[in-house]
């Protein structure tokens, strides 16, 4: 064994730092071992280079030989363990095969040729805009748009043939009459029928025949379903090849499915094909006159095109499915077509966003921008109010300066300002009682005044209320500037329209699409939209309120003092 103290070592202390295994300074093992100096700069460059030509017997070894010593000079060349010169390319073996490369991934197959919309439900539209109506807040059309758009039960799908020059359908359309399907062409309806609703039609019978004759030891069978196919030199293997792939993998190319199929020698899997071979299987034609037998699955498809196909299967130019359905298609291309539109609508929903502008002006909402960007729907567009202009009462002015004072209030903040809500009266506690439990406290006198003047407020424009809570009065209108002088004979272009802007549009009447299309894709949030500037109306002589007679409000015992106490309050004018 050695006695070398240097080879010791201890388990214990092996995974340790320096100073926990006792050693106060680590010596040097190696100092009275002479080594090689460390090469200078100038022995390496003259290492790299080869020996000075002023010193030919400087010592030193050079890193490579000369360009011409073994035909191995080249920077890049490495030299063999043993010496030598440095192999060449064509020595180093062959290259590696990393097999042939992927081939690119085939585009996508066009698109049906056929008109698609996005429509939403007219019942949840209506309660929308029953909803605007009652609280009086605004809400973005977009937001509304993409809301819809995110469950199919909320919107349907409707499908419109486009015709040629010629008044021919472009791609025709075939609605199935039994579940309401839509296809293509004629032919997808059939195998669907066939399929589907093949009991409905038709009845299959087995009867025990003969079985085949000849000795067999092995069959073809499907890698794919495992379906028996029977020996390769049966006559009636290729047709039942081909209908399977017909009836199964019509998507995979016949060549790919036909090398799936297997040689199987097993007795169990040829005695089973032979026991399918014994028996024969006859179609008996269901809902006609007298019944009627067929050997093949072509004759019946052949007797179903000539008996049942006019009634069920027929041509149309429009129909309109409800969302869930449109996106279950059994038809693959029309699915396709519903996924792609449907994520083009929800990048930017202006075909949607159009639809609800036409349905929301019929109830009479109005539209406005915010930043002439955002467009929102509300029960009315934001009108100026001219407080010295304009006789009102104490009360409105009190809002309309609370509301400038404060920006991004809201209805509780408003009410909690101008009329506090008293401090609660706490019963004395009874020994043995059960404790009430905290009930909201009716709103005051007080604070019905100032829901009804807010009520009025937001329902003539003055004063907007977004769908957030936010409330802004409507800033006046700045004044436009005067427009250049025409010269008289210059004649301006018919082809030159000027939109209108939203805050223009008459009541209950749609924005243009041109005003909806000025709407980025990626418009910004409502609550990042903060409203800086609104495009109002025009301003319009107000009622005078001094000829309204002051009402008493009746106070609600039910109602609390939330930003939906009392939306439901008729506008009636301020008093005086």
């Amino acid at each position: 064994m050695s006695q070398n103290s240097g080879a010791e070592f201890d388990l214990e202390k092996l995974f340790l730092p320096s100073w926990a295994q006792g050693q106060t300074s680590v010596a040097n093992r190696y100092a009275d071992f002479p080594g090689e100096r460390e090469p200078r700069r100038d022995d390496r460059r003259d290492d790299r280079r080869g020996p000075r030509r002023d010193a030919p017997g400087r010592p030193g070894e050079q890193r490579r030989g000369p360009a011409g010593a073994g035909g191995g000079g080249g920077m890049g060349a490495r030299r063999p363990a043993g010496g030598g010169p440095a192999p060449r390319r064509d020595d180093r073996g062959p290259r590696r095969d990393f097999g042939p490369r992927p081939e690119p991934r085939p585009e996508p197959a066009p698109l049906p040729e056929v008109e698609t919309r996005f429509l939403p439900d007219e019942k949840g539209v209506e309660s929308m805009a029953v909803q605007i109506r009652r609280t009086g807040r605004a809400y973005p059309l977009f937001d509304i748009a993409h809301m819809i758009l995110q469950k199919p039960e909320r919107h349907a799908v409707q499908f419109t043939v486009k015709k040629n020059a010629e008044g021919q359908p472009v791609q025709p359309l075939f609605k199935c009459a039994l579940d309401e399907t839509l296809w293509l062409s004629e032919d997808e309806a059939v195998a669907y029928i066939l399929e589907k609703h093949f009991d409905t039609f038709y009845q299959s019978e087995r009867t025990q025949t003969e079985p085949p004759k000849g000795v067999y030891t092995f069959v073809g069978q499907c890698g794919v379903s495992g379906v028996i196919l029977g020996p390769p030199n049966h006559h009636a293997y290729q047709a039942r090849l081909r209908d399977l792939h017909a009836e199964r993998f019509s998507r995979m190319p016949f060549e790919m499915f036909k090398s799936r199929v297997k040689i199987v020698r097993d007795e169990a899997v040829v005695k089973k094909w032979i026991d399918d071979q014994s028996w024969k299987t006859e179609y008996v034609a269901l809902n006609v006159p007298e019944p009627v037998r067929f050997a093949t699955r072509e004759e019946v498809e052949q007797h179903f095109r000539a008996t049942h196909l006019a009634a069920i299967v027929s041509p149309i130019e429009k129909l309109t499915l409800p969302g869930t359905l449109a996106r279950m298609l059994p038809c693959q291309e029309l699915r396709r077509l519903v996924r792609v539109m449907g994520e083009d609508q929800v990048r930017f929903p202006l075909q949607l966003a159009m639809t609800l502008s036409q349905i929301f002006a019929g109830h009479g909402l109005q539209f406005f921008k915010v930043n002439k960007t955002v467009t929102h729907v509300a029960v009315a567009r934001p009108r100026h109010l001219d407080l010295e202009a304009t006789l009102v009462s104490d009360g409105v002015k009190r809002i309309v300066d609370f509301v400038n004072a404060h920006r991004k209030c809201n209805r509780r903040d408003l009410i909690e300002a101008l009329a506090p809500t008293p401090a609660p009266v706490i019963a004395p506690a009874v020994e043995g009682a059960v404790p009430a439990t905290p009930e909201s406290a009716a709103p005051t006198a007080q604070q019905m005044i100032v829901i009804s003047d807010l009520h009025w407020l937001i329902h003539e424009g003055h004063v907007t209320e977004y769908h957030d809570g936010r409330l802004e009065v409507a800033r006046k209108p700045q004044p436009k500037p005067p427009a250049p002088e025409r010269k008289p004979r210059e004649a301006r272009p018919a082809t030159e329209a000027k939109a209108k802007p939203a805050a223009e549009v008459p009541a209950g009447e749609a924005p243009t699409s041109e005003d909806l299309a000025s709407e980025a894709a990626g418009h910004a949030p409502a609550e990042e939209s903060a409203p800086e500037s609104v495009e109002a109306a025009p301003v319009e002589p107000a009622p005078a309120a001094s000829t309204v007679e002051p009402t008493p409000t009746p106070v609600v015992a039910e109602a609390t003092p939330s930003p939906e106490a009392t939306e439901s309050q008729p506008a009636t004018p301020p008093p005086v």
